[in-house]
C-alpha cells in the first residue's frame, strides 16, 4: 500500500483536538469524537485535526473542522448542530486532505459573493466592448481599438453575456438595448 493511499482513507484512530470556549460544549464535542473512535487530545498537543466550535483558534495551522463558524478558509465547515456521523465523516475527510462543506455551514459573517443578478451594472470597459459589439466589430478589432489583449476582450464578453443573460453577441446587444430602453423609461 502506498503512502498516498493511506492518506486518502484514514481508517484508524485520529488524534483530534477539540476547541470550544464553553466547557459544556467542549465536553459534549469531546464525547462525540471519543464515541466515533478517535483519541481526544488537548489543543496544545499534536493532533491530526482540530474540531472547533465556531471559528478556529487564532493562529491555528492544523487542519480544522468548524461547527457554525464564519471562517470559510478552513478545510472543514459544518452547520453548528451537525450530527455525530457528519462530524466523524468531516474529521476523517479533512485528515485525508479533503475539503468538506455542508449547507448552512457558514452561519455568521459575510458570505461569499454570489453571481451578480441580471440587472448588475456594467463596468465602463464592458460598455466600451458592448458599443464595439453593436458596431459589428470582431474580437480582434475590439482588442486593437481598446488597446487590450484578445484574452481580455473574451473575458469582458463572458462577463457581459452573464450579466445580460445572453448566449450570443447579437442577443447581448439586443438585451442591452432593451434594458437601456426599460431603465430609461422607469427613471
Amino acid at each position: 500500500m502506498s503512502d498516498t493511499a493511506g492518506k486518502l482513507a484514514p481508517a484508524g484512530r485520529l488524534r483530534v483536538a477539540v476547541w470550544a470556549e464553553d466547557l459544556p460544549r467542549r465536553s459534549a464535542l469531546s464525547k462525540v469524537v471519543a464515541e466515533a473512535g478517535h483519541l481526544v487530545v488537548g489543543v496544545q498537543d499534536s493532533a491530526d485535526v482540530v474540531l472547533s466550535d465556531g471559528d478556529r483558534r487564532p493562529g491555528e495551522t492544523r487542519p480544522v473542522v468548524t461547527l457554525g463558524g464564519a471562517d470559510d478558509d478552513v478545510p472543514g465547515g459544518l452547520a453548528r448542530h451537525a450530527s455525530a456521523s457528519q462530524i466523524d465523516a468531516a474529521i476523517r475527510a479533512v485528515a485525508a486532505g479533503l475539503i468538506v462543506r455542508s449547507p448552512g455551514a457558514i452561519e455568521a459573517g459575510f458570505g461569499a459573493a454570489g453571481e451578480p443578478d441580471r440587472h448588475a451594472l456594467l463596468t465602463p470597459r464592458e460598455l466600451e466592448v458592448l458599443t464595439a459589439l453593436a458596431e459589428g466589430m470582431t474580437n480582434k478589432a475590439i482588442a486593437r481599438r481598446l488597446n487590450i489583449s484578445l484574452h481580455t476582450v473574451k473575458f469582458h464578453l463572458e462577463s457581459l453575456f452573464r450579466k445580460l443573460g445572453a448566449r450570443t453577441r447579437t442577443e447581448a446587444v439586443a438585451k442591452a438595448s432593451e434594458r437601456r430602453r426599460y431603465e430609461t423609461i422607469n427613471l
